[in-house]
C-alpha cells in the first residue's frame, strides 16, 4: 500500500498537479467550507474533480458531520468505500467528526491525514505537505467557479454557535459565535456573479446573530448593502430560527429584496411541545412559534417554510409527541427534515435518565414523515398553474429549483439559454413538474 501510494504521489508530483475529489456530508455551512476549499485547489494549480467524475483522484477529502450518530456512521462508511475505491489516492478527514474525533479518526488505517475545523483554512497547504509539494502555485487563472456540482454558490457569513441547546454537538464543533466582514462577503458575491452564478446561499450556524462582534452591523445592514453592491439575482437565506424573524427583516423581502431574496424561510421547529422545548433550551413556545409562522405569511403571501423536527427526545411522551404532529399541521410546512434523537457525548442531553426506545423513535418518525408528506402534497398541488422563477441545473437544465425551494424537471425537447426562466408548474402539457 505504502509503495503504491508513494509511486501515485511520485507521479503527481511529476505532473505538478493534483486531482482532487471532496465529498460533502451534512449543512450547507460545510457545502460553503467545501467550495472555498475547491476554489482553494484550483487557485493553486490542481484540479477538483466533479461529482461522478470517473477519474481516479490522487486525493479524496471528506468533509464530514457528526450531528446525530449516523452522520458518523456515514463518513465512517465513506472513508472506508474511498480507500477500496482509489487505492492509492491520499485519503483525507475533516469537517466536524474530524474535529470531535480526531484522536480515534486518525487510528482508523483508512485515513491518511484528519484536518479538524480548526485548521480547514490551512487544508490545501496541509495537503501538499503531506505529498511533499516543495511550493503552492500561485496567480492561477480561473475560468470557472468550482462550485463541486452545484449552479448555487453556499457563502459561509457566520459560524459558531452560543446557544447551547441540550441536544445539539455543533457548539464543540464549531465554536463561538463569529461574523465574517461584510467587505468579504461582498466581495465573494460579486466573484461569483463575475463566473456567471445566479444564486447565492448564505449559510451560517446563528444567521439572526451576524454582525453582533462587529462594528454597526447587523443581519437587516448585511442583506440591504449586498442588495445595493451586487448584481447577484437571487439571494436566500438558508436558516433563521424563531425569534430572529423580526417585521423589519421582513420587510427586505417585501420592499428592497422584492424578486431578488428568495422567498423560502427554514425555520427550525424541534419539537410542538412545550414541555420538550423548554428542556431543549429553545427559547420559544410553540404559540409563539406559530405566531411567528403566521407573520412571515401574512407579510409575504408567497413564502414557502420548511423546519428541522427531533423525534424521541428524552422523556418525550405520546403526548408531547402528538402535540408536535399537531403544531406541524398547524404551521403547513412545505417540508420537514425529521431527526431521530441521537444521543451526543457532550451534550447535556446525553446524561438524561428517560431515552425513548429506538423502536418507538422509529415508529414516531413514520407517523411525523408521512403527515410532512401529506401537507408536502396540498403545497405542490396548490402551486399547479402558478408562474415561478426556476434556476435551471446540470449541463443540459433538465432540472432546478423554484425561488420558492421546489425542485422541479423539465420535460422540454429544447432547452432553456437562460439560467433563470419563469414556468408555469405543472402546466396543461406537464412540461416543467415538481419532483
Amino acid at each position: 500500500m505504502l509503495f503504491l501510494l508513494l509511486t501515485r504521489i511520485n507521479w503527481a508530483i511529476s505532473m505538478n498537479k493534483l486531482k482532487v475529489e471532496i465529498q460533502t456530508h451534512g449543512c450547507k455551512l460545510n457545502i460553503a467550507d467545501s467550495q472555498s476549499a475547491a476554489k482553494s485547489f484550483y487557485e493553486s494549480g490542481h484540479t477538483v474533480l466533479e461529482p461522478k467524475n470517473r477519474s481516479a483522484p490522487d486525493v479524496f477529502i471528506l468533509n464530514s458531520c457528526t450531528v446525530t450518530h449516523v452522520a458518523d456512521s456515514k463518513a465512517r462508511q465513506a472513508i472506508r468505500k474511498a480507500r477500496r475505491d482509489h487505492p492509492n489516492a491520499l485519503i483525507v478527514m475533516t469537517g466536524c467528526y474530524a474535529e470531535r474525533e480526531k484522536t480515534t479518526i486518525e487510528k482508523m488505517e483508512e485515513v491518511d491525514l484528519v484536518v479538524p475545523n480548526t485548521q480547514k483554512g490551512s487544508l490545501v497547504e496541509k495537503v501538499l505537505s503531506s505529498l511533499s509539494f516543495e511550493e503552492r502555485l500561485t496567480n492561477v487563472d480561473i475560468k470557472e467557479y468550482p462550485l463541486i456540482g452545484r449552479s448555487r454558490a453556499s457563502i459561509k457569513i457566520q459560524e459558531g454557535c452560543d446557544q447551547v441547546c441540550s441536544y445539539c454537538i455543533i457548539p464543540s464543533v464549531r465554536g463561538r459565535e463569529r461574523s465574517i466582514e461584510p467587505n468579504k462577503i461582498i466581495d465573494q458575491i460579486n466573484e461569483f456573479y463575475k463566473f456567471g452564478i445566479k444564486e447565492v446561499v448564505l449559510t451560517g450556524t446563528q444567521l439572526g446573530n451576524y454582525g453582533f462582534d462587529l462594528d454597526q452591523v447587523n443581519l437587516e445592514v448585511l442583506l440591504k448593502s449586498i442588495l445595493d453592491e451586487t448584481l447577484i439575482p437571487r439571494i436566500r437565506v438558508s436558516s433563521l430560527q424563531p425569534k430572529e424573524i423580526t417585521p423589519s427583516i421582513l420587510q427586505l423581502w417585501t420592499k428592497e429584496g422584492l424578486q431578488r431574496l428568495c422567498p423560502h424561510f427554514h425555520i427550525p421547529l424541534q419539537s410542538g411541545s412545550d414541555h420538550v422545548l423548554k428542556r431543549m433550551r429553545r427559547k420559544y413556545n410553540s404559540n409563539e412559534f406559530l405566531n411567528i409562522v403566521g407573520r412571515v405569511r401574512d407579510m409575504i403571501p408567497d413564502v414557502s417554510i420548511t423546519s428541522d423536527v427531533i423525534v424521541g427526545f428524552p422523556d418525550e411522551t405520546e403526548t408531547d409527541f402528538n402535540q408536535t404532529l399537531s403544531t406541524v399541521d398547524a404551521a403547513k410546512f412545505s417540508d420537514v427534515h425529521v431527526f431521530p434523537y441521537s444521543k451526543r457525548p457532550g451534550t447535556s442531553s446525553f446524561y438524561s435518565k428517560d431515552f425513548i426506545s429506538a423502536g418507538k423513535i422509529k415508529e414516531r418518525s413514520k407517523i411525523l414523515r408521512s403527515k410532512v408528506s401529506c401537507l408536502s402534497e396540498i403545497v405542490k398541488n396548490s402551486l399547479i398553474g402558478e408562474a415561478r422563477s426556476i434556476l435551471w441545473e446540470g449541463s443540459n437544465k433538465t432540472h432546478g429549483l423554484t425561488q420558492d425551494y421546489f425542485k422541479v424537471e423539465r420535460r422540454f425537447s429544447n432547452f432553456p439559454e437562460e439560467d433563470i426562466t419563469n414556468e408555469k408548474l405543472l402546466s396543461v402539457d406537464n412540461q416543467v413538474i415538481i419532483v
